[in-house]
């Protein structure tokens, strides 16, 4: 994927934000790979901090995984509650098939590029919990801060319907059952 797609892609997503009348504001900043690499930066940043997970099931279901970076996610135990198969991490192709991305810039924001539909967007409860949510705009080069409450609209203008789960009770239910 070039530097171009990339830069077209963002510039569609500020588009749609625009249209929709939601606000953004969006901060640039090194590269980074993992929740970890960028503590330093979301220290300085207000809202909740995402982790995004793309994921296939055996049977060829597509999955991305909206959370705060802090919520626990047993991926190993997830497929009956989304009604999967077995789930594995997507491979960097298909991710750029799918959602146009690139590893380390999966977001939320990406469901954008799934123009056939093919991903199913699971958003995790805690999103909501705070005023502010942050994610890359297509690029892990940057992050894009929006009001949670303005998540589902962008989605929904998307032609997705997420699933919002709770994460955290699940966590707490296998546990419980351990």
């Amino acid at each position: 994927m070039s530097n171009l797609d990339t830069a077209t892609r963002r510039a569609a997503l500020f588009e749609t934000l625009d249209r929709l009348g939601i606000a953004h504001s969006t901060r640039e900043h090194e590269a980074i790979f993992t929740v970890e690499a960028g503590a330093q930066i979301k220290a300085q940043m207000p809202g909740g901090h995402t982790k995004n997970l793309f994921l296939k099931d055996k049977a060829g279901q597509l999955f991305l995984i909206c959370a705060l970076g802090s919520t626990q996610i047993a991926v190993n135990k997830l497929h009956p509650h989304l009604e999967a198969k077995r789930l594995s991490f997507g491979k960097p192709e298909l991710l750029a098939e799918a959602l146009g991305v690139t590893p380390g810039s999966v977001t939320v924001f990406s469901v954008l590029n799934d123009v056939e539909g093919r991903v199913t967007l699971v958003l995790d409860k805690a999103l909501f919990d705070d005023p502010l949510v942050n994610f890359h705009p297509m690029i892990n080069t940057a992050t894009t801060t929006i009001a949670s409450e303005a998540l589902i609209k962008f989605v929904k203008d998307t032609g997705h319907e997420p699933i919002v789960m709770d994460f955290t009770a699940l966590a707490v239910s296998a546990a419980a059952s351990a």
